[in-house]
């Protein structure tokens, strides 16, 4: 069986710096065997001609729109071409890049990859990368909601342009993302300069036993890298309210029926605006974790390492928007032994 092509979803608002970085990424990968799908939202594509890519780089345009609207035609149609292309020998690439225009919403392109039949099980999507600029994150968060969904999604997120702010505005807005996703690490890279190895290949969507929060900033510099330790999320005062969350919920041994009753109803009352929820449960009489992953209303479970030594607890984040956190976080510790 031929192996999946490993995809990177990179999305983040209007200049928040997606080309810098690709053009970063090529200036020292010269022999990369990669396949870049751009998109532009309007009839000219104008970041495919800045994309300064060596022979080994095969990039696809799409400018009849934001690739979010397309997914049922363009966009799907560009994936399946692209696929048929490598197998007929007329195009070599070892994985693919998607990037998105800043006004698309990841929602219906990540789900493609999983309820798409011909698609699925030829290509597999490593995570979602959402870069966000420091200087106008503040300003886009409160005027245009795909900005906190692009967040949302985010397996890492990427700071750019910290070096254009003072550090007043840095931390609100470092608080503001950590607030939107707490799972998501964050970067703080300038001029695109991140090395590939912290944004490709992350397997993010795999289902792992590692469920962890954010806990600081990861500066990356050249030659030097840096640590800042975040305040609790509970700790820090927030002067905003963003519509979409991370909310975590924690517990020790679970009921394996009442858990998954909870999980399914939860799924479909709220999975629409259930953006990414990951899970380490631990159930009782069972030695093993139990792994939840999902995209809204698309979910996988599978049983993962043994406790061991390790003292039983589950952990559950769910990153979403306008839920009935009270009502959820009761109904979840009604699901202990």
């Amino acid at each position: 069986m031929t192996q999946a092509v490993a995809v990177t979803l990179l999305t983040g608002f209007l200049g928040s710096g997606k080309t810098t970085l690709l053009n970063h990424f090529l200036r020292h990968h010269a022999d990369a065997s990669v396949a870049i799908l751009e998109n532009e939202f309007g009839a000219a594509n104008i970041d495919g001609t800045l994309l300064e890519g060596g022979s080994g780089v095969n990039v696809v345009e799409l400018s009849n729109g934001c690739v979010c609207c397309s997914v049922r035609g363009e966009f799907r149609a560009a994936l399946s071409d692209l696929l048929a292309r490598r197998a007929a020998g007329e195009l070599q690439f070892e994985r693919l890049i998607v990037e998105t225009t800043g006004l698309a919403d990841p929602a219906p392109i990540i789900q493609t990859f999983f309820v798409e039949e011909g698609l699925r099980d030829a290509l597999r999507l490593d995570a979602v990368i959402t870069l966000a600029d420091c200087e106008h994150i503040g300003r886009q968060l409160d005027e245009h909601p795909v900005a906190a969904a692009q967040l949302g999604f985010a397996d890492r997120i990427l700071l750019t342009k910290t070096d254009r702010v003072d550090e007043g505005t840095k931390q609100a807005a470092i608080g503001r993302i950590h607030g939107i996703n707490a799972k998501a690490e964050i970067l703080d890279i300038v001029q695109g300069q991140c090395p590939a190895a912290l944004w490709l290949d992350l397997d993010a969507f795999s289902l792992s036993d590692e469920l962890s929060l954010s806990a600081g900033l990861r500066i990356v510099r050249a030659g030097q890298q840096g640590f800042e330790a975040f305040a609790p999320l509970s700790a820090r005062p927030r002067s905003w309210h963003d519509a979409i969350a991370a909310q975590l919920f924690e517990g020790g041994e679970l009921d394996l029926k009442r858990i998954g009753a909870f999980m399914e109803s939860c799924i479909a009352q709220h999975g629409n605006d259930m953006l990414r929820y990951k899970g380490v449960l631990a159930i009782a009489g069972e030695p093993r974790r139990l792994i939840v992953q999902g995209v809204h209303k698309v979910a996988g479970f599978d049983y993962g390492s043994p406790w061991g030594e390790e003292v039983p607890q589950s952990r559950l984040v769910i990153i979403g928007r306008y839920l009935p956190v009270d009502e959820l976080r009761a109904g979840f510790l009604q699901t202990q032994e």
